[in-house]
C-alpha cells in the first residue's frame, strides 16, 4: 500500500476571502494563505502563466484540509468533466504517497492519464493525473 493519508482537497473558488469566512463559520481554521506562480507550477498543473492565491483551513483535530484557491491567471472558466485544474468547484483530491512513479504507472494500468509534468516543489516531488469521470487526483511524495 503506498497511500499514507489524503493531505487536502483542493477547491477552486471564485472569492477567496468569502470561502475562508464560509468555512471559518463552519469551524474550521485558517492555517495560512500564500501566492503560488512561475514555471514549476505551471508544468505542474499543465497551464501557462499560472498565478494563484491560496488559503488552507483545517478541520479542529488537524487531520482534514481544504486549500481554496482562486486563480488570477488564468482566468477560471465554468464547468465540463474534462477541463483544467482552475475550474470553479471541487477540482481535485491529494494523497500522500510512499513511492510517486509506482503509483503514476499503477493508476495509468486503470486508465489515469498525466495532466502536467511530474514535478519536486519545495520538499515534495507532485504529480496530477486525471481520473474516472475527468476527477483531478493529486499524488506527492515527501523528499528525502
Amino acid at each position: 500500500m503506498t497511500v499514507l493519508r489524503m493531505d487536502n482537497v483542493g477547491v477552486v473558488v471564485d472569492d477567496l476571502d468569502g470561502a475562508v469566512a464560509f468555512f471559518g463559520a463552519l469551524g474550521l481554521e485558517e492555517e495560512g494563505r500564500a501566492t503560488v506562480a512561475g514555471p514549476d507550477v505551471d508544468r505542474l498543473v499543465g497551464l501557462d502563466g499560472v498565478r494563484c492565491d491560496m488559503a488552507v483551513v483545517r478541520t479542529p483535530d488537524g487531520h482534514g484540509r481544504l486549500e481554496l484557491m482562486r486563480f488570477g491567471s488564468p482566468s477560471s472558466p465554468v464547468g465540463d468533466p474534462d477541463a483544467a485544474v482552475n475550474v470553479l468547484g471541487i477540482r481535485r483530491v491529494m494523497f500522500a504517497v510512499t513511492d510517486l512513479a509506482e503509483t503514476v504507472e499503477r493508476l495509468r494500468g486503470h486508465g489515469a492519464e498525466p495532466v502536467g509534468d511530474v514535478v519536486t516543489f519545495g520538499a515534495h516531488t507532485l504529480a496530477y493525473l486525471r481520473g474516472p469521470g475527468g476527477i483531478l487526483v493529486a499524488l506527492a511524495q515527501e523528499r528525502g
